[in-house]
């Protein structure tokens, strides 16, 4: 989604990126849900363990009442990208951070 990409261009991180893209279908304030999402960047506070995108994607499934979807979107998110884990993805190098963000909100809207 260009939207997500945009938003990382412009200084977001990956997760608050992807929640940001959805942040006018949450039941919170955009302030909030930036805040919400800034410490899971750079795979959670910055320790390139889970990545952002994915911490994102199950916060807005989370936020909307999709929660039956976040595992079957982290498996598809795996598969396509080869892991979820921030560091492994960084070192595999197929997809820059902004593509991942496109990517992860682009499977959001498939549920949205």
């Amino acid at each position: 989604m260009d939207k997500a990409r945009s938003l990382h261009k412009q200084g977001c991180n990956c997760c608050q990126a992807v929640v940001m893209a959805y942040a006018d279908k949450l039941p919170i304030t955009p302030d909030n849900a930036m805040n919400m999402a800034a410490p899971f960047g750079r795979g959670l506070a910055g320790t390139r363990e889970v990545c952002g995108c994915v911490s994102g994607m199950a916060m807005v499934c989370g936020l909307t009442g999709h929660t039956a979807d976040v595992r079957p979107m982290i498996e598809k998110f795996r598969e396509d990208n080869g892991d979820i884990v921030c560091g492994r993805l960084l070192t595999q190098g197929k997809k820059p951070c902004p593509e991942m963000v496109a990517y992860a909100a682009g499977l959001i809207s498939d549920i949205i």
